[in-house]
């Protein structure tokens, strides 16, 4: 298995949204904000190579939506087809794109316009892979995630014949590919899939919006975004004390600077970094 990212550019959203309750001054401190309060986040995705598969896992937020919406979220460098070429990747060549969920931010690259105008899917070759629970829900969005949920990201996906849905466990992780196993979550939104991979180096989480950062550690440290704040504790707290006891790399989406790292805990029990590092030549590389 040889593991890439994927730099799917950057955005920026509201502090207080990605932080919760916790107050200004001590977020701010993380991931300062500017005069409008917003904070730049990446959007990373991972490219998984196997003997017969290249695995795109998320596909930022593309470069399809109007001005109004560049104006909210001031997106750069999200042409994910330019990244992956960057990387010696054709998009001709993904067999597989895998959804975490249907937000904008990790489903926007999915579909593109071709030269007559039309929603098509950015990835030819591709077999897409959701969950139907999470479909439905994002198909009938409640009144909090509706902005979120952009039907052109992933509708078009459906009508073209190449969504496939995992059939998931109901508890615990759902093996899905070899070496690769899903787990999905239900505090951030419904059935949200969090990907285990099971590599020669060892056990990698693909984090998506449990833990959108190294800042979201402490248990507090939940986004305003997420529709069970109190279930996201819990699912959150799981994963990082199987992560500290089992030295597991954890592998961020949005954190601006780390793009993985193992962590520990102090003589508080409180979780904190160990070692931060990277993707390199296929592996991951840890300071």
């Amino acid at each position: 298995m040889k593991l890439t990212t994927i730099e799917g550019g950057s955005f920026k959203l509201d502090g207080g949204a990605m932080f919760g309750v916790v107050p200004k001054t001590l977020w701010h401190r993380l991931n300062p904000a500017d005069e409008n309060n917003l904070c730049p986040w990446a959007l990373r995705c991972l490219l998984i190579e196997t003997e017969d598969r290249k695995i795109l896992v998320d596909t930022s937020i593309g470069n399809k939506q109007d001005a109004k919406f560049r104006s909210f979220f001031h997106p750069e460098n999200t042409d994910l087809e330019w990244a992956l070429k960057q990387k010696g990747f054709q998009p001709e060549e993904i067999t597989d794109v895998f959804i975490t969920h249907f937000h904008f931010d990790h489903v926007g690259g999915a579909v593109k316009r071709n030269t007559e105008g039309q929603l098509v899917p950015t990835f030819p070759q591709a077999t897409y892979w959701s969950n139907s629970r999470h479909y439905d829900w994002a198909c009938n969005p409640n009144p909090r995630e509706k902005a979120s949920f952009l039907k052109e990201n992933f509708v078009p996906l459906k009508e073209a014949g190449v969504l496939q849905f995992i059939e998931i466990a109901d508890e615990g992780p759902t093996d899905w590919l070899p070496g690769l196993q899903v787990e999905c979550c239900y505090g951030h939104t419904e059935a949200m899939m969090i990907l285990h991979l099971q590599t020669e180096q060892g056990h990698m989480v693909y984090c998506a919006d449990l833990l959108p950062s190294s800042f979201h550690f402490g248990l507090p440290y939940v986004m305003s975004y997420d529709i069970r704040p109190l279930v996201t504790i819990e699912e959150k707290k799981k994963l990082l004390d199987q992560a500290a006891e089992n030295n597991w790399v954890l592998y961020f989406e949005h954190d601006p600077h780390t793009e993985l790292c193992t962590i520990a805990k102090d003589e508080r029990g409180r979780h904190k970094l160990k070692q931060r590092g990277k993707l390199s030549n296929g592996q991951w590389l840890l300071e």
